[in-house]
């Protein structure tokens, strides 16, 4: 059965890497792109899900559909190291009916990167 993956950072960077990551390393499937979500709400599903206080808010967050189980996404997700927090919502939590009819209305999560250094023109 599916699950979700919710990635949250400290900016956009750290969620791209952190997305390309659980493609690259983690070999998983997405079953859509990844949609973009508020920080707010990520924070809250990470309360909602681990049953913890939150320690540090995020600045950016991502939403993906995998199509794992959520006990294969964890066994695989301990052997990467994204610079990102992932949390990974399974049928179990009282969340997931929520993101299944919640994600289809968030925005595509925008992966490419900027060049920050745009050349110059040289004044002579």
């Amino acid at each position: 059965m599916k699950s979700f993956a919710v990635i949250r950072g400290d900016n956009t960077d750290k969620v791209k890497i952190a997305l390309h990551d659980l493609e690259q390393y983690g070999k998983f499937q997405f079953q859509a792109k990844p949609k973009q979500i508020e920080p707010d709400y990520a924070d809250h599903l990470l309360v909602s899900v681990l049953r913890v206080p939150l320690k540090a808010r995020c600045k950016s967050a991502a939403l993906v559909e995998l199509d794992d189980n959520a006990g294969a996404v964890i066994s695989r997700l301990k052997k990467i190291h994204p610079p990102a927090h992932i949390v990974i919502v399974s049928p179990r939590h009282e969340a997931y009916n929520e993101l299944i009819n919640k994600s289809k209305n968030y925005p595509v999560f925008d992966r490419g990167f900027n060049n920050k250094h745009e050349s110059k023109p040289i004044n002579m």
